[in-house]
């Protein structure tokens, strides 16, 4: 968890985002225009283990998420926060039993759970990469959100955000573990799932920004082993060191979750394919689903 000092009078928004992989919470304050971190928390609750849609969370995992919930609720209660979201992704979306996980977190934390549609997520992911940009360019701009259970493409502008976006139900949770990849993927599972990505997003007709950024949870975790890109060149580099060594490794030395470094290898074919339905190279931007929710929170109340 990162934390900064608190600063007085300054109104402060949070967003606790219900992801397949993971369940962050995030408490900012907008300085010049843009967002300031104040709290950033995140617990594996890995509801897109399963890989299969529809699916079951289980009474189980109901029970953790709400209390997760509840508890970066609370954190976000204690630093004074003027609106609380709590929202959800692919992996509830698709689940089964969602009704019963929304009543769960509703009575563990007092705050309904908002469960996003494709189009909103989307919309969202590019309300926080684009709001986030220290300068942002003119011209169309693309945004990839890849999560553990949806990818998203989203174009459009900064003065009319979103024109164009489209979700695929393919993140680095379902295609690890739909493909059974082993610890670390073998040469020929990776071929067979770049091949397949290949033919699915070719069917994207997709409109070709002039500079594309990305999010969620895979390109925040590649920024340590990346720095600043992800052409195709350091995509295919990063690639070759996560899969040399089992996910353990790999994580030990990078400083991450181990559960992040095993789904990383599909983040990164997945992040390849995207790229290249949308005709450039990947940057990395400094915010996306929950900075977007956070930024709609602070407009919403100046009104």
């Amino acid at each position: 968890m990162t934390r900064s000092h608190p600063a007085a009078f300054v109104t402060r928004c949070a967003c606790i985002d219900i992801g397949s992989n993971t369940t962050r919470l995030l408490v900012a304050e907008p300085v010049d225009g843009r967002l300031r971190e104040v709290v950033s928390e995140r617990a594996f609750t890995l509801l897109g283990a399963a890989g299969a849609v529809p699916c079951t969370v289980g009474q189980d995992k109901i029970a953790e998420v709400a209390a997760v919930v509840a508890r970066q609720a609370r954190l976000a209660a204690e630093l004074g926060v003027a609106s609380l979201r709590v929202i959800a992704t692919a992996a509830v979306r698709g689940a089964e039993d969602r009704a019963v996980l929304a009543t769960a977190i509703g009575a563990a934390c007092g705050t309904r759970l908002e469960i996003l549609d494709a189009r909103e997520e989307a919309r969202l992911a590019f309300q926080g990469a684009i709001g986030m940009l220290a300068r942002c360019p003119g011209g169309l701009l693309g945004v990839v959100d890849v999560g553990g259970g949806s990818t998203e493409l989203v174009v459009g502008t900064r003065q009319e955000g979103a024109t164009w976006s489209i979700s695929l139900p393919l993140g680095s949770s379902t295609v690890t573990h739909g493909e059974a990849f082993s610890d670390p993927p073998t040469p020929r599972q990776l071929a067979r799932v770049r091949t397949a990505l290949a033919d699915r997003f070719a069917a994207v007709e997709a409109p070709q920004p002039a500079v594309a950024y990305a999010v969620g949870g895979s390109a925040t975790s590649l920024q340590r082993l990346m720095g600043v890109a992800l052409d195709p060149e350091s995509l295919a580099k990063g690639l070759q060191v996560l899969v040399a060594r089992p996910a353990a490794d790999v994580a030990l030395r990078l400083g991450l979750h181990a559960e992040r470094a095993r789904l990383l290898p599909a983040g990164i074919l997945l992040l390849d394919a995207a790229s290249r339905a949308l005709g450039a190279p990947l940057q990395f931007a400094g915010g996306g689903l929950r900075e977007g929710v956070v930024l709609e929170q602070l407009a919403l109340l100046r009104r």
